[in-house]
């Protein structure tokens, strides 16, 4: 069960956290597996050594795009290839006050977070479409449900994501193609590391989860590989929720 081989995947913002962990355990479930940064080579590299393992030779492939650039998606796209299995994990959020947030820095979360993802999709779709068989598992977020006070533009963003892959799963179920979306909670991935290092805020946070605890990384990794399996087939169009209950 769970077994990937002969799938390539390509996973976005896969050099560190949720995407590195679903990466990863691609990759040790048997797919040829692209770990994607936005800037740097060598954070890819490292990230690609640190999955490697001598029955991987050859099974790891690395590629540098800027997301956050209209012709991002693109470029990607040129630089990979066509996949079977597509997740889009990479995002971008700004913690500011609303009333404060730059139209720049709107735009850099929408085109990141929601105008890469369709047209990654779009680049995709006609492969996975050839060949009657395809996963597209965008991740989104708890705040599509409970958004941050000081981060709504992202919040926002992930909930267009959202609206994206219900619509296109009923339009791509027909041709084999599932399209889901997974929301993680709190999770312990560097990008919280800050705020969570703060005994106060802290515990404000884990009194809002009915675990008790944040997530570790690796939780979203095998809710992304039953989305992403043959296993999967009959899933479309569901938002997954990784998050200890914090929905709830």
């Amino acid at each position: 069960m769970f077994d990937l081989t002969g799938k390539r995947a390509l996973i976005t913002g896969s050099t560190q956290g949720i995407g590195f962990a679903i990466a990863e355990c691609f990759a040790h479930c048997g797919a040829d597996v692209i770990i994607h940064g936005s800037k740097s080579y060598d954070k890819c590299a490292s990230a690609a050594e640190r999955i490697y393992t001598p029955d991987l030779a050859g099974k790891l492939g690395i590629a540098v795009a800027d997301l956050s650039s209209p012709d991002g998606a693109d470029k990607l796209y040129d630089a990979v290839g066509d996949v079977d299995i597509l997740v889009l994990n990479a995002s971008i959020q700004f913690r500011k006050k609303w009333i404060d947030i730059t139209p720049d820095e709107v735009e850099t979360q929408l085109q990141t977070n929601y105008k890469s993802s369709l047209r990654l999709i779009q680049l995709c779709e006609p492969y996975m479409e050839k060949n009657g068989w395809g996963r597209v598992v965008t991740v989104g977020s708890v705040q599509q449900y409970k958004p941050h006070r000081d981060m709504a533009v992202y919040a926002s963003s992930k909930a267009a994501q959202l609206n994206l892959v219900t619509n296109l799963a009923k339009q791509l179920a027909p041709c084999g193609i599932t399209v889901n979306n997974l929301s993680p909670g709190v999770i312990a991935t560097p990008r919280n590391a800050d705020a969570l290092a703060d005994p106060l805020y802290s515990k404000q946070v884990m009194a809002g989860i009915p675990a008790g605890f944040a997530g570790d990384a690796e939780d979203l990794a095998g809710a992304a590989l039953l989305l992403c399996s043959s296993e999967g087939r009959y899933i479309t169009g569901i938002d997954l929720v990784v998050d200890g209950g914090m929905k709830l």
